[in-house]
């Protein structure tokens, strides 16, 4: 039986995202297997794992296989691996990490071509993850709006008063000598992405301040317009965290939120990064 005919993908809402099955990602990272996996990835934005027994060393090693593995700016890495990030919330705290709409590191010159998660430790109940299709928002504007769009840069800060919050337990316990720093990355408010050629709103709440050229003031209301529109629920899916759960997603498309439903309880995953390329 072939690769091809081993795997069952299942969409998981009617804009983005698929579970795949059938498939031990410990055993088997044939080349073969690992190209149908990207194809599904890029066709849907965002594929989920179930089920999948891998020590950070398999993890890091699978994720390599889609491209090369950066280290986030901010928060050190696990012990022996220091470019698996724990994305952590521990029962005392109040913000999860990350906890508010975004993609993954917009204010670098380079944002990742995609970020991907293993759940460690799972709260009884809550700790699900949102995702939201880029591509499907850019599609919904009117002529108008894109043409406008179409001739924007944005900027964004690591500074924004709402996602710093939400690392401020990690910083305090696990800070790189960058934390104190304040990155700045410009980019199209619409990007295309290299490998499908389709056309994605690229701005998001936690990270993007204005519009180059304009003032905060002024940009502030199509960019609120533009952060409410780009998650709007018929362009999201929902994603249920189960211990040894995959996600990995296209950083250059999809947005993210992590729900902070949990207080009380520990909720543990692993992340990686892969390199990226300056937007266009």
């Amino acid at each position: 039986m072939t690769v091809a005919t081993q795997l069952s993908v299942q969409p998981v809402s009617g804009t983005l995202g698929a579970l795949i099955t059938g498939v031990d990602l410990k055993r088997d990272r044939s080349p073969e297997l690992i190209a149908q996996i990207r194809e599904i990835w890029l066709e849907h934005g965002v594929i989920f794992f179930r089920d999948q027994d891998l020590d950070p060393a398999a993890f890091q090693d699978f994720a390599q296989q889609f491209g090369e593995i950066i280290e986030y700016p901010f928060v050190k890495g696990i012990e022996n691996f220091p470019k698996i990030i724990p994305v952590m919330k521990l029962p005392h705290e109040r913000h999860n990490f990350g906890g508010v709409w975004h993609t993954d590191t917009a204010y670098l010159q380079a944002p990742p071509m995609a970020t991907m998660l293993i759940a460690r430790e799972i709260p009884p109940k809550g700790g699900d993850t949102l995702f939201a299709n880029g591509y499907a928002a850019y599609e919904a504007l009117s002529d108008g709006l894109k043409k406008t769009l179409l001739t924007l840069k944005a900027a964004n800060s690591s500074a924004k008063a709402e996602v710093t919050k939400t690392r401020e337990d990690r910083i305090a316990d696990s800070a790189t000598d960058r934390a104190g720093s304040t990155l700045i990355g410009e980019h199209p408010v619409v990007r295309t992405h290299p490998e499908t050629g389709r056309r994605a709103l690229y701005v998001n709440f936690a990270h993007t301040t204005h519009f180059v050229g304009w003032t905060e003031e002024e940009s502030a209301p199509l960019l609120n317009y533009l952060f409410a529109h780009q998650v709007r629920p018929e362009f999201t899916c929902r994603f249920a965290w189960q211990p040894g759960s995959i996600a990995f997603w296209d950083n250059r498309c999809v947005l993210h939120n992590p729900i902070n439903d949990y207080h009380g309880y520990k909720r543990l995953l692993h992340r990686v990064t892969l390199k990226g390329d300056v937007p266009a």
